[in-house]
C-alpha cells in the first residue's frame, strides 16, 4: 500500500514538472516572442556556470519550499526554483543536500513527521527529475517539531509548512 502511495506521488510530481516546463516555455513565447526567448536561453547556458550558492541575487539562494494545508505535492511556483537546484546539482556532483521536511503543529506527531518525510521526498524526487542523483540528496523529516514561526494561525502556519534545502558546507 505504501509503495502504491510512493508511486503515485511520484508519477504527479513527474507530471507536475513536466507541466511547468511547458508552462514555462509558452509564458516566455507569448510575453516576450523570439528574442526573448533566445536571451533567457543564453542566460540560463551561461547562469549555471555563474551561479553561485553564496550569491544572495541567485535562484539558489531560495532554499525553501512551502506547502498547502496537508499536503505534499510540489506547487507549480517552485518549479523554476526546483529545476534551478537540480540543475546546479547536475552540474556540481560533488555538491550533496539534505532535504529537511516540516509540517504545522496540526495532527498528532506521528501524522507530522510522515508528513514532512512525503514533503521532503517530494522535493527529492522532483530535483532528481531535474538532473540532480539520488547519491547527492539526503531526506530527514522534523514534522512539526521545528517550527520557522511560532503561532497558532493561518499566517504561522502556512510558513512551518515546507521542505529546507540545506547544502553541505553552506
Amino acid at each position: 500500500m505504501m509503495n502504491s502511495r510512493l508511486l503515485a506521488i511520484l508519477l504527479a510530481t513527474a507530471m507536475l514538472a513536466g507541466a511547468g516546463c511547458s508552462k514555462k516555455n509558452t509564458k516566455a513565447d507569448a510575453t516576450t516572442g523570439d528574442s526573448g526567448a533566445s536571451s533567457s536561453a543564453s542566460e540560463q547556458g551561461k547562469g549555471m556556470d555563474s551561479m553561485s550558492l553564496d550569491d544572495a541575487n541567485s535562484i539558489l539562494a531560495n532554499r525553501v519550499i512551502y506547502f498547502d494545508y496537508d499536503s505534499s505535492q510540489i506547487r507549480s511556483d517552485f518549479n523554476d526554483l526546483l529545476a534551478a537546484h537540480g540543475k546546479y546539482l547536475s552540474t556540481h556532483a560533488d555538491q550533496t543536500l539534505t532535504l529537511e521536511g516540516h509540517a504545522d503543529e496540526r495532527g498528532s506527531r506521528e501524522y507530522n513527521i510522515a508528513l514532512g518525510e512525503r514533503r521532503g521526498q517530494a522535493v527529492s524526487q522532483t530535483l532528481i527529475l531535474n538532473g540532480a542523483s539520488a547519491s547527492q540528496i539526503n531526506v530527514i523529516s522534523y514534522g512539526e517539531e521545528k517550527p520557522a514561526v511560532e503561532g497558532h494561525d493561518d499566517s504561522a502556519w502556512s510558513q512551518n509548512r515546507r521542505a529546507e534545502m540545506k547544502y553541505a558546507g553552506h
